[in-house]
This record gives C-alpha cells, structure tokens and sequence, in this order.
C-alpha cells in the first residue's frame, strides 16, 4: 500500500463536480476522485478545522469509536471498479474491517489523523503524473489562493486589452 497526502477538494470544470486530490507521499502521482457535494463539504470542514454546532455524520462515526474505545487505524482504497473507488476502514490495528465509500473514509481519516492508503494498482491505474513544472505551478496557484480575498476583485475593471497591459495575460 502507498501512503497518499490529502491535498484537498477542488471543483473540475467545466461540470462543476466536486474531486478530492490525493498525493503520493513518496512519489509524483496524483489520484484525483469525484466526490459528491456533501462529502466534499465534510472533507474541507475537517481541513479548515470547522467545528459545526453540532456533530456531522463523520463527526459522530469518529465520537462513536472513542466511546467504544476503538482506534481508526487507517484507510485504505482498495479497489475501482466501474469507475467507483471502494475503501476499507481498518480499526484497532486490522482487528477489525468495515467497507466504506472513498470519500466517507477520507472524511474519516481527516477528523481521526488516520493515514490515508492506496492499492498500488490503483495508483498505476487511475492516477496522473505530474511534470515538476506543472506541480510548481500548482504549488503556486495554491499559495495565490490562500491570500487572495474578495476585497481583491473589487473596483473597477482595467481599462485597455490585455495585451495592452504587461501585467495581465493574453
């Protein structure tokens, strides 16, 4: 199994349909999956550290565990079949599995600290490689958004054409 980081959820255009990117800890492999709106939310809440006022589903799966004094141990996606990603929930060690959807699981492992794992094969089947000088622009993009605000796009448009103007594109 590959250890992967959850780099976070992103929206694909042009469908507008929500996919969590996960990164290959010791490698250049991303798995992108599309996920549903719900989940998406419940994995960026766990990110941000959001604390709803009251507990979410995965909030509740993970207070259920402490009750009952069991441990998520970690997660891992072990299969894709018919372009869905099923996940497995490994409690106390590997005493105990239980079959979850990828993104519940994720959503889980985020509000656990549970590492996150990936079959290899589906790493070779299903995941991109990005090139250094794409995965630095993407390192940019991301560092562009955290400190950019609303406040920025405010006020009036530039006048002129772009090409007019060094400092937008073309």
């Amino acid at each position: 199994m590959r250890e992967v980081d959850v780099l976070g959820v992103r929206v694909e255009m042009p469908t507008n349909h929500p996919i969590v990117l996960l990164r290959e800890r010791d490698g250049g492999r991303y798995l992108p999956i599309w996920i549903g709106a719900a989940e998406a939310a419940a994995i960026t809440y766990a990110q941000q550290g959001v604390v709803p006022p009251r507990p979410l589903t995965h909030d509740l799966m993970r207070d259920i565990l402490a009750v009952l004094g069991h441990e998520l141990t970690e997660v891992r996606i072990v299969a894709l079949k018919d372009s869905v990603f099923h996940a497995s929930l490994v409690i106390d060690g590997g005493k105990t599995e239980v079959s979850s959807r990828a993104s519940d699981a994720i959503a889980l492992a985020l509000r656990t600290g549970a590492k996150v794992l990936v079959e290899p094969s589906i790493l070779d089947e299903a995941a991109i490689v990005v090139s250094s000088e794409e995965d630095d622009e993407v390192e940019k993009f991301k560092e562009f958004l955290d400190h950019v605000s609303a406040e920025d796009f405010e006020g009036p448009a530039p006048e002129g054409e772009p090409g007019d103007r060094p400092d937008l594109p073309e």
